[in-house]
């Protein structure tokens, strides 16, 4: 699933279904624990699952992903550990440290943040897209690098106008920020509206945007 094809066609499809809407201090990251393990079972199919911590211009960042995708991007405002233990019992099994297998999801991180990458060439595990919510964060790769989007907006193009605190809820818990653009969803008064990231990193982002798209 790319993230500008399968995840916009899966918001399309979510949209036409006309399912129900799922009605800080920043601190440093303190040393993270191996989580032990890395091997998932899901049904006949086995997932490696590892992580790997990044040094980049908007702070430490935790990446995790499984044999499937991506599943996690975290900001060094929230405690990896507390991540780590979180997937951990999510997917059933502990992760592994491996920096290696998550080489091109860092090198096009790195890129994006430098200014050199618009979009993401990843594939994000369908997994942790879940109903209205997983139906929004998949819509967000539909906002144009550059540009932003209100959050009633949003609502209105996943044909629920009403839903626009499920479409807040929705980027508030997206899985993973950076590779699906939920900063890119501010609110109608102009304001930032809230960021798992913070607002620094948000407005950051905007403004790194804004200045290379030109």
């Amino acid at each position: 699933m790319r993230c500008r094809s399968r995840l916009h066609q899966a918001a399309l499809r979510h949209r036409a279904s006309g399912r129900s809407a799922e009605s800080a201090h920043r601190r440093a990251p303190r040393r993270v624990r191996v989580h032990r393990g890395g091997v998932v079972s899901a049904g006949t199919e086995v997932l490696e699952a590892s992580y790997r911590i990044l040094q980049t211009p908007i702070g430490a960042l935790l990446v995790a992903s499984t044999g499937r995708g991506l599943v996690r991007i975290a900001f060094d405002n929230e405690d990896f550990d507390d991540v780590l233990d979180t997937l951990s019992q999510t997917l059933g099994a502990g992760l592994s440290q491996d920096p290696e297998r998550l080489e091109d999801a860092a090198r096009q991180i790195d890129e994006y943040l430098t200014g050199g990458r618009r979009t993401f060439d990843l594939t994000v595990d369908p997994t942790v897209l879940v109903g209205f919510r997983g139906a929004v964060q998949a819509d967000l790769t539909a906002i144009a690098y550059g540009t932003t989007a209100t959050y009633s907006q949003v609502a209105a193009r996943l044909g629920r106008p009403r839903a626009v605190r499920a479409v807040g809820s929705a980027c508030a818990t997206n899985p993973v920020p950076l590779v699906l653009p939920c900063h890119r969803v501010v609110r109608s008064d102009g304001q930032l509206g809230g960021y798992r990231g913070g607002l620094a990193t948000k407005a950051f982002l905007i403004a790194l945007e804004a200045d290379t798209a030109r």
